[in-house]
Order: C-alpha cells, then sequence, then structure tokens
C-alpha cells in the first residue's frame, strides 16, 4: 500500500472524517475484525494519523460510541414537541429514533452490537445513552399515568419497569428493521406503538391481564388496580 497522500484541513474536520471511517469498518466488520489501516485508507489518511489524533484503536472505538449515541439522543429529543400528549410524544420520538438508526445502520451496529459486546468500558458508553432514552420513556408514561386520574398512580418501579421494556423492544425492532428491506421507520414506529402503548392504554384503564388460572385466585398486585368487570 502506497503512502496516502492528505490534504491540509482543520483537525476537527480531518478527525470526523477518521471516525466517519471507524464507524463504518467497526459497524461492517465488528471492533475485532477492524483495522486501523483499513479506517486510515477508508479516511484518505495515514495510520500514524490516526494513532496521533486518537491515539489507540480502543481510544477511536470508544470516540466512535460516544459520537454515535449523543446523535442518536439528540435526534430523538429534537424529533419531540413538549407541547404534544405523551401518546404523541412517544410517537414523535420513536420515528426520529428508527428514521437515525436506519440513516445510520453502521452506527447502529455499533451501538445495538459491538459496544456491548466488548466489556467495559465500551458497554458503560451505550449504557449511558440507553439510561438516558430510558428516563425520557419514564417521563412519558408518568405523564400518561397522571392523565388517566388512576387513584392510585401506576407505582413508580412498574412505570420504569414499562419504559425499559418499551426502550429494549424498540432496540431489537430497529435491528430487525434495519435487516429487513422496505421497512421504513413510521412503519416501525406504529408497530411499536401498536404493541406497547395499546397495551399500556388498557393498564392505565385498569384492564390489567393475568393467566387465566390466577385470575379468580390471586389478588393484582398492590396500587396495580384490577381487571374491569
Amino acid at each position: 500500500m502506497g503512502a496516502v497522500k492528505t490534504k491540509r484541513m482543520p483537525r476537527a474536520v480531518r478527525e470526523q472524517q477518521m471516525l466517519d471511517a471507524a464507524v463504518r469498518i467497526f459497524g461492517q466488520r465488528g471492533y475485532m475484525a477492524a483495522s486501523m489501516d483499513e479506517i486510515a485508507e477508508l479516511a484518505g489518511v495515514s495510520k500514524p494519523l490516526v494513532y496521533l489524533y486518537l491515539n489507540s484503536k480502543e481510544d477511536l472505538f470508544t470516540a466512535c460510541i460516544r459520537r454515535e449515541a449523543t446523535a442518536l439522543t439528540t435526534a430523538v429529543r429534537a424529533g419531540v414537541r413538549q407541547d404534544l400528549p405523551a401518546d404523541r410524544q412517544l410517537w414523535e420520538g420513536l420515528q426520529a429514533f428508527f428514521a437515525h438508526t436506519a440513516e445510520r445502520p453502521d452506527a447502529w451496529a455499533v451501538l445495538h452490537l459491538q459496544a456491548r459486546t466488548h466489556g467495559e468500558p465500551f458497554a458503560a458508553e451505550v449504557a449511558a445513552m440507553r439510561a438516558e432514552l430510558v428516563a425520557f420513556v419514564t417521563r412519558l408514561v408518568a405523564i400518561a399515568a397522571r392523565a388517566a386520574h388512576r387513584d392510585p398512580g401506576l407505582p413508580e418501579r412498574e412505570v420504569a419497569g414499562l419504559a425499559e421494556a418499551l426502550v429494549g423492544a424498540a432496540e431489537s425492532l430497529a435491528a430487525w428493521a434495519n435487516a429487513t428491506p422496505g421497512v421504513t421507520a413510521r412503519q416501525a414506529a406504529a408497530t411499536l406503538m401498536n404493541f406497547a402503548w395499546a397495551g399500556l392504554g388498557d393498564l392505565l384503564r385498569g384492564h390489567v391481564w393475568a393467566p387465566p388460572a390466577e385470575r379468580n385466585r390471586r389478588p393484582l398486585p398492590p396500587g396495580v388496580g384490577h381487571t374491569a368487570p
């Protein structure tokens, strides 16, 4: 491989080019199989320059995770109008989430697959992003519970559990949508709204599901409510 010729440009711009190349290589090849030679060649720079800017493969991967996690959470928050009802906020947030992950499939592969399977500190970076998304959804579920005027309202632990389940479903659905030709962000968001929010609507109205054998034998957990007759 011959020497790579580079044009002079601001360091910040050059670094973003390196990160773009790294996200693509890491997302398509995986962290272990990715090589700094490939990343440098795709970025149009020399390998020593990559090391000069980003120190090591581990630091480069961490920088990719941080950039893409920030971009995803920013896209979700930017896609939501705070003056809308909770279900509309979630609908818009999900559309923004699925649109972003569809537009940047390599970045989603880095966040959803690669970072989580190669130990600390990579997994911790993704966990921080996920916690922010869960907090966002938790707030929306809590708003919906208050709007339903239930007494008592949903317990805090149950609200947190519902938010965790919804975010987990969104993560899996994004991976499926990216691997399934023809699935749009709107379709993916509608699938999750029908699966999760419709069921949540029943819960907020007190229509709680229980296994058939237990419906007449065991009381429901405190604060959850009972199935309406």
